[in-house]
């Protein structure tokens, strides 16, 4: 499986989906490739998990 270059949904930057990562995801059972880099995942999370949801 070699590295392959994608381009992120929220920021249009190009990152890589190295090998390594294919084969964590493979061996998880995901079935779909990254769609967003590092830095917006982390900072999607971020908004998702912090700060008052409603409870």
């Amino acid at each position: 499986m070699p590295d392959k270059t994608i381009i992120c949904k929220d920021c249009d930057k190009e990152f890589t989906f190295t090998e390594g990562e294919q084969a964590f995801y493979k061996e998880k059972g995901f079935e779909n490739e990254p769609q967003r880099c590092g830095e917006c995942r982390r900072s999607r999370k971020q908004r998702n998990t912090g700060g008052n949801r409603g409870y």
